[in-house]
């Protein structure tokens, strides 16, 4: 039998999906009131960039290699690369009653603000050059 899609628990998850994506630049204005007003649009850049490497990052490899099918239970197959194969039906192993690219983005959303709050770590402490490097290795 092939799982149904609820419409409650769809609207549920991107509802609390966009809610998350709010987060990340509002860290980005959280964060730059705590800097001296010349870094305050750097600090916001910071957030907003890493929204977008990190989105880039997730549907190129990242949902393949956290969900996609284990290789010795360390680290997911590349079965989802380019999120392939992830489309509005349901899968049964991760959500059964939304669809699969509700899930696959609700994930991303986690995947993108965590980078952004260790961003305020370093704020006004890191060239940001430096950071896109840093942020492009370290999230593969």
């Amino acid at each position: 039998m092939e799982p149904a899609i609820n419409a409650g628990d769809t609207s549920w998850v991107l509802i609390s999906t966009a809610l998350v994506l709010v987060m990340t630049p509002a860290l980005g204005f959280f964060y730059s009131g705590m800097v001296r007003r010349k870094n305050v649009l750097s600090t916001i850049n910071l957030s907003i960039i890493t929204m977008a490497l990190v989105s880039i990052q997730w549907v190129l490899i990242g949902y393949t290699l956290a969900f996609g099918a284990t290789r010795k239970g360390l680290i997911g197959g590349l079965c989802f690369w380019g999120l392939k194969g992830v489309a509005g039906l349901p899968n049964a192993d991760y959500a059964p009653t939304i669809p699969h690219m509700a899930f696959s983005a609700y994930q991303m959303m986690f995947a993108v603000i965590t980078p952004a709050l260790i961003t305020g770590a370093f704020i006004e402490r890191i060239r940001f050059k430096t950071f896109l490097l840093t942020k492009s290795w370290a999230t593969n």
